[in-house]
């Protein structure tokens, strides 16, 4: 019972520990939240400076001003404050210290009015000045950490509980009254008008702490999420991130939708051989710097890796990202990639040979799974064609095949060398295919 009352007021707590680059954004976040919290008071500390200074005044004729001199101080820790966040220099005892040195300040200010203006010490506790004490504890809620918003409200009510002691104390017999009128206009104490401004400020601070205990709760959690799925959006496309992110209702299996797109499927030539003679940390060297390459390559002419199959990629334009010349890039990038592969040395000084298959027509793109497991793919006849072409350059002698249709799509004329029809793999219907060279580079869209 008691443990359900307690995780319906602070919220569920988090289940595992956050790794240690999370609790390092964690870190950040309150370092900014810091800083912002040393300018705010800095501002605030200004702000009544300027407008003790343009104000008259309502103690002319008393030598002791001690106003100036509070703000003074308060302007001064305020500085160092920012500085020293600035430079990553506020451990938590440093902060607790001083929270407890600003409330101290405003309750030395408050206390020194009944000199100021001559008037025993009772007459301080009418001074709207504590209200300033809420504005203190309000600022440390922006570090998103209960413990200094109850610092600095277990200060004030430390120091507002002093004063009163110290004004009861200050006559024989203590200036007590029951009558609120005599309270408010003479220099009496009204012991349950005080009591009131410590439980008000107590339970402000315990509103306060209660929120933030499910605010930080909350913050971990949205923070442990934000960087999961910015690291997640290195394994998928980051537009398939974000159609997920954007997305009204959860992504199921069999979500997609038909669409007419291009699709490219390339692989390395002889990269068995390749595997063989590389030991496996030079071997994954070398495939991640072709991969780096080629995905500039890719991303230059709006295609998307869907994913990657070893060695191999598949690379679809007009899917998860929209765009009017898809058949077009996609032969341009096809014919790109030969370009760079012909010009730069990957690993130990290897050249990597890519063979290409493009094909274009109506496919569906969407999710593919279970309810537990997703990928975001393309599948179709279409899909299985481009797939074809990409193996069917190892028949022909050749680094680049396209179907008919892409050619057209992309309204280019045909410079490369016609392959005429031919039935790829698990198809009975022939397809007219074509190898490209860089010639076509030139008439592509």
């Amino acid at each position: 019972m008691t443990v359900n009352v307690v995780r319906r007021l602070l919220g569920r707590p988090g289940g595992r520990q956050l790794p240690a680059r999370i609790r390092a954004a964690i870190a950040e976040q309150e370092r900014q939240a810091e800083i912002l919290i040393g300018w705010l008071q800095l501002g605030l500390v200004a702000f009544v400076l300027a407008l003790y200074t343009l104000s008259p005044k309502t103690s002319l004729g008393t030598p002791f001003r001690p106003v100036p001199y509070v703000l003074g101080a308060f302007l001064l820790v305020g500085i160092v404050r920012v500085m020293l966040s600035h430079r990553r220099l506020m451990p938590g005892w440093f902060l607790i210290v001083g929270v407890m040195i600003d409330m101290a300040l405003l309750m030395g200010l408050i206390w020194s009015f009944h000199i100021q203006y001559m008037q025993p010490a009772p007459f301080y506790l009418k001074a709207p000045t504590l209200l300033y004490a809420f504005i203190l504890i309000a600022l440390r809620a922006l570090r998103f950490d209960p413990i200094y918003v109850v610092a600095a409200g277990l200060s004030a009510a430390t120091g507002w509980t002093v004063l009163v002691g110290y004004a009861l104390m200050s006559a024989e017999p203590p200036p007590v009254t029951r009558d609120y009128v005599a309270y408010m206009t003479h220099n009496l104490v009204l012991i349950g008008a005080e009591v009131d401004k410590i439980i008000v400020i107590l339970l402000v601070t315990c509103v306060l702490a209660v929120a933030l205990v499910r605010a930080r709760r909350m913050l971990r959690q949205a923070v442990a999420d934000a960087t999961v799925a910015r690291d997640l959006t290195r394994f998928v496309a980051p537009e398939v991130a974000d159609r997920v992110a954007t997305s009204d209702a959860a992504i199921r299996p069999g979500d997609g939708e038909v669409k007419t797109a291009s699709v490219l499927f390339c692989d390395i030539e002889g990269f068995s051989t390749i595997s063989e003679r590389l030991a496996p940390d030079v071997l994954m060297a070398t495939l991640n710097a072709y991969f780096a390459k080629v995905a500039e390559v890719i991303e230059q002419n709006g295609g998307v890796i869907n994913q990657f199959l070893g060695d191999a990629m598949m690379i679809t334009f007009n899917t998860a990202r929209p765009l009017a010349g898809h058949a077009a890039a996609a032969v341009k990038t096809a014919l790109a990639i030969q370009d760079l592969v012909a010009a730069e040395r990957f690993g130990p000084d290897l050249q990597l040979k890519t063979r290409c298959g493009i094909n274009t027509g109506k496919l569906v793109s969407g999710a593919v799974g279970t309810d537990v497991r997703l990928i975001f793919t393309v599948y179709g006849d279409e899909v299985n064609i481009a797939a074809r072409l990409e193996q069917l350059n190892k028949t022909y002698g050749t680094y680049v095949l396209a179907t008919e249709q892409t050619l057209a799509a992309a309204g280019m004329e045909v410079r490369g060398r016609p392959i005429g029809e031919v039935t790829v793999r698990g198809r009975q219907t022939p397809v007219n295919v074509f190898a490209l060279d860089a010639e076509i580079s030139s008439q592509a869209g």
